[in-house]
């Protein structure tokens, strides 16, 4: 799987063969930041209408910016 750093931007684009971390299909093709991490998945920050929305996804979800 990919490795990430805290501070890393990162698009937001399912792997529809893995289920596990999957985001809500509303956040699809977002940009987002790395925040931390928990456990295999990652925090990841959007702004979503104008607010701040935190999500956990498996690092098969992301593409580095």
């Amino acid at each position: 799987f990919q490795e990430f750093k805290i501070g890393d931007r990162v698009h937001l684009v399912a792997e529809p063969s893995i289920h596990s971390g999957l985001y809500f299909p509303r956040f699809y093709g977002k940009v987002g930041t790395v925040n931390g991490k928990k456990g295999k998945c990652y925090e990841v920050t959007i702004k979503d209408g104008g607010l701040s929305k935190q999500l956990i996804v498996h690092p098969v979800h992301l593409k580095r910016v």
